[in-house]
């Protein structure tokens, strides 16, 4: 049992029978009341979205999963190809099941795959950062500082990032895959 203000992002627990996967969990103090957890929560097996609020001491049973180590091969219009870096077994998982995280998926990439008791695949874990390509962006300024504003960035994916001014098309970036942000050149 864990409490909901320890929930994060890709935790996965049971709830009236289903597996439930946070996509998003905020911690709220409302200007009056008391503090409450809001969270879009995922059924992994339906791929259905809600937004939930709960209160933070209210308790979820987590569901221990097994990872496998995998390298992304290629994607074949909804369904993404996973090899097993150790067997060399391969695996094939929805775009429901992957969710956003598909925009993080360069070639090559090696992510955990994550399986329920029964070697059930449910969804992948991404690394904490990847390294992507700035496909477009307006052009850099010279003189910008990290401080400035910032500007949007395209990547090869189709992630769009906030970045400093100084970022070029063509420049490789360390992007932060729990966040979505922009961490630093490559």
């Amino acid at each position: 049992m864990v409490q909901a203000i320890n929930l994060k992002k890709g935790m996965i627990f049971s709830q009236n029978g289903k597996l439930i996967q946070v996509l998003k969990a905020n911690h709220h103090k409302p200007g009056k009341g008391n503090t409450v957890m809001q969270m879009d929560l995922r059924d992994v097996k339906s791929g259905a979205v809600v937004h939930k609020t709960m209160r933070p001491t209210e308790k979820v049973d987590l569901v221990e999963l097994n990872k496998k180590t995998a390298q992304y091969l290629y994607s074949e219009g909804q369904t993404y190809t996973f090899m097993d870096t150790e067997t060399y077994e391969q695996y094939e998982i929805s775009a429901e099941q992957i969710g956003d995280d598909r925009l993080y998926l360069i070639p090559n990439i090696e992510v955990s795959l994550e399986f329920v008791d029964d070697n059930e695949l449910i969804g992948i874990e991404l690394p904490a950062t990847v390294e992507m390509t700035v496909a477009e962006t307006q052009p850099g300024i010279k003189g910008a500082t990290v401080t400035g504003s910032g500007k949007p960035a395209t990547m090869e994916t189709g992630l769009v990032v906030q970045v400093p001014d100084f970022i070029n098309e063509g420049e490789k970036l360390v992007i932060n895959t729990a966040e979505g942000t922009y961490k630093s050149r490559a």
